[in-house]
């Protein structure tokens, strides 16, 4: 299938329902406030009964609810000089980063038990690379997916990278819940109501090489349009010279370049749409009235803050005249007034003349409302309220078995996202090594390896709680001593384990100094008396300066 050749209606019919959720996500997620009003139909000046959606400057789409969503906080229009007063909480945003950071805060381990494609992977995923997952999973948080494209510039960069693309700009297609062509668009400029469009589309060809189709289409906002030269465009004119007469690129190796990943699954909201249902589910679906409400009860409380200003009202006869046409004004500084005689006869009290007015401020509702609010979206969007620095109980030191305990719903959460990132890494990094391949001659990684990707623990022991464990288990003679580096370092092979022994040893031999846990021990015998078990305490101390010793799991370093 190629690019479209016609003009159609966009966005496309089969992403009716789709896009404008992705844009409520969306709008969440970016905190921006104009945005929320917009979304839900309380922008000053939108058409309370408009609904459908409108384009994005990114080429994405956000819904425009209107009236049916007018009871939410952000529903209700703002106008006049209060437009401003609404708060916003970034929490979304706070679900979407910690996402990220529970699945890549630490740099995943990339294996495979070939060397040569060891080697290559280690030269690819770069710093890079894995700032560009952490980026692409925050992403997928928020729009419940997230496109992971293998790239190549040969005039930039001797070697393929990965990219990402996010889920609101893409048109996928699936074949029994995977992937086999995707579609991604981008508004490029526009020129009064003309619209210009990059799409670019992935697609395998009859005998499984992956290529990549780019074409340029000027349309309207709910036009696609006709197909135009690449040239037409600063953006796309690059392409035109990379592109066949087809206006095809190929990778020159199987499979698509592009992977898709989910970020949970299975999706509620779209269970029954025949697209729908193979995207993933958004960390912020079925949370947004909680967010709204934590916006409202936010809001409420600074505006208590506001009225909560003391307010001072003053008699008019307390105003002093400032000249012919200047008006009055009245000095705050003043300390000595004259008594005042008062048209009703009599000197009127001068706290009569001058009344305070300062409002309570229900600092501990609003605050029970927060909270109680806040702890409601993490568990229902799959978070441990520890993960973002709540703790009941004060925050003292913990064990990393207490930690891991309290945060059991984040790990839960981030171990049913790796089961759906680990596979798509794999065939990503397959195809990296792939194209490296082809189109760079790379020729040190064989074809059809086995990668295997892993995430570091979640919750680890502090070192002086390592160092307690491994005291004991030497002193137990309980573990070897590639367990207790292993411990030290779980991410490290086999081969770094004996280099780290190895480094041990020597250093210990250039010290000129007995290792403690193997030299024999010096047990000082116990003074004679006491029914003669002094006696049996030398003999034991002597059978043991005798007995030869040996090092945890009868090794030596």
């Amino acid at each position: 299938m190629a690019l479209p050749q016609t003009s159609q209606s966009w966005p496309p019919t089969q992403l009716t329902g789709i896009l404008p959720s992705m844009g409520v996500w969306s709008a969440w997620y970016s905190g921006d406030t104009d945005q929320l009003s917009s979304v839900y139909g309380g922008a000053t000046g939108s058409d309370p009964s408009a609904t459908g959606f409108f384009a994005s400057d990114h080429g994405g789409f956000r819904a425009t609810v209107g009236r049916a969503l007018t009871r939410w906080f952000w529903g209700e229009a703002s106008r006049g000089p209060d437009r401003r007063v609404k708060l916003h909480v970034p929490i979304a945003a706070e679900l979407c980063q910690a996402s990220a950071d529970l699945l890549f805060s630490d740099t995943i381990t990339i294996t495979s038990e070939n060397k040569d494609a060891q080697d290559r992977l280690d030269a690819l995923c770069d710093d890079h690379f894995h700032a560009e997952l952490v980026s692409a999973a925050e992403v997928c948080a928020a729009l419940g997916g997230v496109y992971l494209r293998v790239a190549w510039d040969q005039a930039a960069r001797d070697e393929p990278f990965l990219t990402h693309v996010d889920a609101d700009q893409a048109i996928p297609e699936f074949s029994w819940g995977r992937m086999t062509a995707v579609t991604f668009w981008q508004v490029v400029a526009r020129d009064g109501k003309r619209v210009y469009r990059h799409l670019e589309r992935h697609e395998t060809l009859a005998d499984g090489t992956g290529v990549i189709l780019h074409g340029l289409y000027e349309g309207e906002e709910d036009k696609l349009g006709h197909p135009i030269p690449l040239t037409e465009q600063p953006a796309t004119a690059p392409l035109a010279g990379l592109v066949d007469a087809f206006g095809m690129i190929s990778s020159e190796s199987d499979g698509l370049c592009v992977v898709y990943v989910p970020n949970q699954t299975p999706n509620r909201r779209w269970r029954t749409h025949q697209l729908g249902r193979n995207l993933g589910r958004s960390d912020l679906d079925g949370v947004e009235q909680l967010m709204d409400a934590l916006d409202e009860t936010m809001t409420s409380w600074m505006r208590d803050v506001r009225l909560g200003k003391a307010r001072i009202m003053i008699a008019k006869s307390l105003l002093n005249n400032v000249g012919p046409g200047q008006g009055s004004a009245f000095n705050a500084e003043q300390e000595a007034y004259a008594s005042m005689n008062m048209l009703g006869g009599g000197d009127a009290p001068l706290k009569d003349l001058i009344q305070s007015t300062q409002f309570k401020i229900r600092v501990a509702e609003h605050q029970d409302t927060a909270s109680h609010l806040t702890m409601n979206i993490l568990q229902m969007a799959g978070y441990s309220a520890e993960t973002f620095g709540i703790y009941e109980g004060g925050g003292s030191t913990k064990t990393a078995t207490e930690v891991e305990a309290k945060q059991q719903r984040s790990l839960l959460s981030r171990d049913r996202k790796w089961r759906l990132w680990r596979p798509a890494l794999q065939d990503v990094l397959a195809k990296l090594l792939a194209v490296d391949k082809a189109l760079f001659h790379n020729h040190a990684a064989p074809d059809d390896v086995d990668i295997d990707c892993a995430i570091a623990e979640g919750v680890q022991e502090s070192l002086l709680t390592l160092s307690q464990t491994i005291q004991a288990l030497r002193a137990a003679d309980a573990a070897s001593d590639e367990v207790i580096i292993g411990m030290l370092h779980p991410d490290w092979d086999e081969e770094q384990i004996q280099e780290e022994i190895k480094l041990i040893r020597e250093q210990k031999q250039a010290a000129g100094l007995p290792d403690p846990m193997f030299a024999a021990p010096d047990i000082p015998p116990v003074a004679q008396g006491g029914g003669g078990l002094g006696k049996q305490n030398e003999k034991l101390h002597d059978q043991l300066k005798q007995k030869p010793q040996h090092g945890i799991g009868g090794k030596f370093m």
